[in-house]
């Protein structure tokens, strides 16, 4: 230990988790305490009109909204070397935003089952054509994507207990739909940062297999990047959240 710095101080980095579809900060509630028990800042973020922030959707809540969530977080927090942590959606469209626009204050970008999407791209255009018109069906009001059957989803996977699933089911909400039809908008700043990719449905062959298949997967095919592979299904927050915090602080 260094003299006169507390053993939480030395190593200490600041995170930003960021959820995706349908999901709040309260996703992230034992990865964050995980890595707050290893001295690190973190903040965990709810988007305008997901988690405790529900109330505030409306048919406009676009992905500019919640671009401007995670930029007034920063800017309000005054934090600085921000270790950016986009899960699903937050990772393919948001943590590019954000990191374009102030990358002065970022360090590193770590992206969830997840990658960044090309400038002109948005997260509904990513999904093959069928899911695509499936999705559109689905969306209420006009507006609103609901959670999927989660149930269903996490059927045989391997630690999502019934009390997860349960929670799942009662704290996530529809998607405001803007935020999926929002096309990106990027200048390249974001790119010369370093980047963490953490595979959770897809292991790094079938990744590489896509990778020449569409535009979408352009940023997935530098040379250079850094995979880890946390194999279990799309949202690894929920049963493998200890193994997702000792990911993210080696990262850094």
């Amino acid at each position: 230990m260094l003299p006169g710095i507390a053993p939480s101080v030395v190593g200490m980095s600041t995170y930003v988790l960021l959820p995706g579809f349908w999901l709040g900060a309260w996703a992230w509630r034992a990865v964050a305490a995980d890595l707050r028990g290893r001295g690190h800042d973190v903040h965990a973020l709810s988007l305008t009109g997901l988690g405790e922030r529900a109330h505030l959707a409306r048919p406009d809540t676009d992905l500019e909204t919640h671009v401007t969530d995670v930029l007034n977080l920063i800017r309000y927090e005054d934090l600085h070397d921000v270790v950016l942590v986009g899960h699903s959606y937050a990772g393919a469209v948001v943590v590019p935003s954000v990191a374009d626009r102030v990358p002065e204050r970022i360090s590193r970008l770590v992206f969830i089952d997840s990658g960044p999407l090309p400038d002109g791209m948005s997260q509904s255009e990513f999904a093959p054509p069928a899911e695509q018109e499936q999705n559109a069906g689905l969306v209420g009001d006009g507006w609103r994507l609901p959670p999927p059957d989660w149930a269903e989803l996490a059927a045989d996977v391997p630690g999502v207990t019934k009390e997860a699933v349960e929670r799942l089911v009662e704290l996530s909400v529809p998607q405001p739909w803007a935020t999926a039809t929002s096309p990106v908008r990027l200048t390249g700043a974001w790119e010369e940062l370093p980047r963490l990719h953490v595979l959770c449905s897809f292991d790094l062959e079938q990744l590489q297999a896509r990778v020449g298949s569409s535009p979408a997967f352009r940023h997935m095919a530098d040379d250079g990047l850094a995979f880890r592979e946390l194999l279990s299904w799309h949202w690894p927050m929920v049963n493998r959240a200890a193994e997702l915090a000792a990911i993210l602080d080696e990262a850094v």
